[in-house]
């Protein structure tokens, strides 16, 4: 089944590269049709109040209730520093599907 993810960080350029990794690491796992983007925290309430989860950069990690106030429901956590710092996409990913309940 399709999911979104959306990352969240101070202004989107460095997440970029981890979207990359996740992706690869979602097709890996057999989950090539997930979509994963990196956004801007200031885009949160436009681009992914419809996401099934919420990934937080670390350096943003302080904005999680205000994220929260403007995706309602949608599950939201940070990504740990050291899978941030290593460019982890198999952890992101298993971040993604815990938040999910995968």
């Amino acid at each position: 089944m399709a999911k979104k993810i959306i990352l969240l960080c101070a202004g989107g350029m460095s997440t970029s590269m981890l979207v990359k990794k996740m992706q690869e690491a979602a097709a890996a796992d057999g989950h090539a049709d997930w979509t994963i983007a990196a956004f801007p925290q200031a885009d949160a309430k436009e681009q992914a109040s419809d996401a099934d989860c919420i990934l937080l950069g670390p350096q943003i990690r302080f904005a999680k209730d205000k994220v929260a106030a403007a995706c309602p429901g949608v599950p939201i956590d940070s990504i740990d520093m050291k899978i941030y710092g290593r460019m982890d996409g198999k952890g992101a990913i298993a971040i993604a599907k815990k938040l999910m309940g995968m």
